[in-house]
């Protein structure tokens, strides 16, 4: 069967928009467990949150663009708050941990429901679409690809090229000895979790337009990013990058030339498979071959 040019076109915007969208929805979870160890149960809550506060300052008059950042921002305070009065006590822990992110998903989910009730709400997509040939395809699914990139580099800037990307590596391999020279484990501790926090209210800000904003959606995509963040491995940036390439890739693939049912279980097979042979996921893998 030969492919033409636009139907080859469309098929690779949509391979690159389902990479980009496992990129979006895992970085945050990435940082919080591949730096800090912190399982957090609550992280589809956490994006759930980003779609609402975005939501909410549309609904106020602001821009839509303005009220993402802000979105983004509000979750990463709320996460500073989380950290402060509950994560800094169970370091080290991993199944309180687990438990207490359970609970606190909970009631994250029924604050929302009070205050927004059940219903589904909804923003219209921005933009328009463009043509390709016999094809349209959203426009804001080139949005999504250029935040997937722009979130992994200023992901990668922050931790790699910054005064506290190094002290947020130290506190948590060292702790002891960073303390002893004069780095804060405890406050830097908390930027990290609010930096991983701010991140999934990014992905949930950027995940309004294109999803029913309800309150039990971070069960939709949480199995996704956990999946992602454990078969990328250790590696933050690198990690969730090439588990969202191949992960995407598999899904978008088979989606289309089967059915979307079928592309999510061709995901979850490749994860297992992946998981099988390389249980430390694609970037442990590639430390122990340094």
């Amino acid at each position: 069967m030969t492919v033409q040019p636009d139907q080859l076109a469309n098929l690779t915007l949509s391979l690159l928009s389902s990479v980009a969208l496992l990129a979006i929805i895992s970085l945050g979870l990435a940082v919080l467990f591949g730096m800090m160890g912190v399982i957090n149960l609550a992280h589809g809550e956490f994006l759930m949150l980003g779609a609402f506060f975005t939501l909410t300052g549309v609904r106020h008059g602001l821009n839509l663009w303005v009220a993402m950042v802000l979105a983004a921002l509000a979750v990463g305070v709320i996460g500073v708050v989380v950290e402060r009065l509950l994560i800094q006590h169970l370091y080290g822990r991993m199944p309180a941990t687990m438990l207490a992110t359970w609970g606190l998903s909970l009631i994250l989910v029924q604050v929302v429901v009070l205050i927004y009730g059940p219903a589904s709400n909804g923003i219209p997509t921005p933009l328009g679409s463009i043509r390709i040939g016999d094809y349209s395809v959203s426009e804001y699914s080139l949005v999504l690809i250029g935040a997937a990139v722009l979130l992994l580099g200023l992901t990668y800037l922050v931790l790699t090229r910054t005064r506290y990307g190094t002290m947020a590596r130290a506190a948590v391999m060292l702790p002891d000895m960073a303390a002893a020279v004069g780095v804060d484990v405890r406050r830097t501790n908390m930027l990290t979790f609010g930096f991983g926090s701010a991140l999934a209210g990014a992905g949930g800000a950027l995940l309004a337009p294109i999803t029913a904003v309800v309150p039990s959606m971070g069960q939709t995509y949480v199995g996704r990013a956990f999946m992602t963040v454990v078969v990328g491995g250790p590696g933050v940036v690198a990690g969730t990058a090439s588990a969202a390439g191949l992960l995407g890739g598999v899904n978008s693939l088979v989606s289309n030339l089967t059915t979307s049912v079928l592309g999510t279980a061709a995901l979850l097979v490749v994860a297992i498979v992946i998981l099988r042979f390389l249980p430390t996921g694609i970037s442990g893998y590639w430390e122990r071959k340094r």
